[in-house]
């Protein structure tokens, strides 16, 4: 079994490593208690599956500050025991922090009560520091894109790269903000909207009703083949830069209707002539909702 510790700082870039390691085939689980780290590794040993085969589980500042101090501990445990164990810690200096939550308007998540962004940003570098003093590697990703974290990442693993360009479709709503991971992006807002209709306001582009109101309208067929032909051209430019991802994104006003349609037949037109290929869904959630959702 391998398993990956993946720590960082809030705003290191942690999301985009952990869905990294996801499209890398790993098992992925995001904010474990660091209390139930061992008793999950004991039941991925024990399982039958090959499911946790490679796991990876990411430990952020939402620990508080006793169980974050046991990590390297239960680190040491794990290797004693025989298992292959490594820790990532992603890092970046307070300013580049700072300048990353101003775009997002995330909130941080030591920022309670009436301390500021800057002495959360360093409540949370003293709290994580146990992890990062443990760490196999420490990246800053001050100066780093998201495509050079993720080959770093990559090639530490002993990843190969060639020929392994893994495609990911990603639904989003323009309400909620671009993703920061894609490298096209596709507006589908022109497009008929099936919110308008009473009877599939509160379904999703994956639901039956809503496939065959689009698949009503030419706009959405050829806008679909439109994408098609022009990720299909792009694909052999990003495989011969040894690129190891190309995420592309299509955004509907909430990303619940016409983004999830496009986004799952482009996966089902691509997956029959490329192996790795996935969908994401973003804004997707199952209840209705309201009248600014979509």
């Amino acid at each position: 079994m391998r398993i990956i510790v993946l720590s960082g700082l809030s705003g290191s870039g942690k999301s985009v490593a952990l869905r990294m390691l996801e499209d890398l085939d790993y098992y992925c689980i995001d904010n474990i208690p660091a209390a139930l780290l061992k008793p999950f590794i004991a039941h991925a040993v024990r399982s039958p599956e090959q499911t946790y085969g490679r796991a990876a589980v990411g430990v952020d500042a939402r620990n508080s500050a006793a169980e974050i101090a046991i990590v390297p501990q239960l680190i040491d445990e794990l290797r004693r025991s025989g298992i292959d164990c490594e820790v990532i810690f992603l890092t970046a200096a307070d300013e580049v922090l700072l300048r990353r939550f101003a775009e997002t308007r995330r909130t941080h998540p030591m920022g309670r009560g009436s301390r500021d962004l800057s002495a959360a940003i360093a409540l949370e570098r003293r709290l994580m520091d146990p992890i990062a003093q443990a760490a196999d590697l420490v990246i800053d990703t001050s100066h780093m894109g998201m495509h050079k974290l993720r080959d770093l990442i990559a090639e530490r693993l002993g990843e190969p790269r060639g020929g392994r360009l893994s495609v990911t479709f990603e639904s989003f709503g323009f309400k909620h903000g671009i993703p920061g991971d894609a490298d096209f992006v596709f507006d589908a807002r022109s497009l008929p909207n099936p919110y308008w209709e009473p009877t599939l306001r509160a379904l999703t582009g994956r639901d039956a009703q809503v496939i065959s109101f689009l698949e009503r309208h030419s706009d959405v067929t050829r806008l679909v083949d439109d994408i098609a032909t022009f990720i299909s051209a792009r694909i052999p430019e990003y495989q011969a830069s040894n690129r190891g991802y190309l995420t592309v994104a299509v955004g509907c006003t909430g990303g619940q209707h016409r983004s999830v349609y496009i986004v799952e037949r482009l996966t089902q037109r691509f997956a029959e002539t490329h192996p790795r290929v996935r969908a994401r869904h973003t804004g997707l959630r199952s209840e209705a909702a309201g009248p600014e959702s979509r």
